[in-house]
């Protein structure tokens, strides 16, 4: 995929998955698509080693991909900062 659409499938996948968090008023438009891409990676390995195809294209598919690394990427990042307040 081009950058530009890692940016807006970052960009997608980052704000959805801050919706779903309950974080969307905490983060701004560059934070999304910082998770939405770093999602996208993790999401992709993560699927990957389970032995399917990952992040293959601006498609449906790689879109959940990327939401759901998203969502476990701010899991992560809640543990750490120690918020109990999240939504998920």
């Amino acid at each position: 995929m081009s950058i530009v659409a890692w940016i807006v499938l970052g960009a997608i996948a980052g704000w959805l998955a801050s919706i779903i968090a309950g974080r969307n008023n905490q983060m701004g438009w560059m934070a999304n698509i910082v998770v939405g891409i770093v999602g996208a990676i993790l999401g992709g390995l993560i699927m990957t080693l389970l032995g399917d195809s990952g992040v293959n294209g601006f498609n449906l598919y790689s879109i959940v991909v990327a939401i759901g690394g998203a969502l476990l990427l701010l899991i992560i990042v809640n543990m750490f900062r120690g918020r109990s307040h999240s939504h998920i």
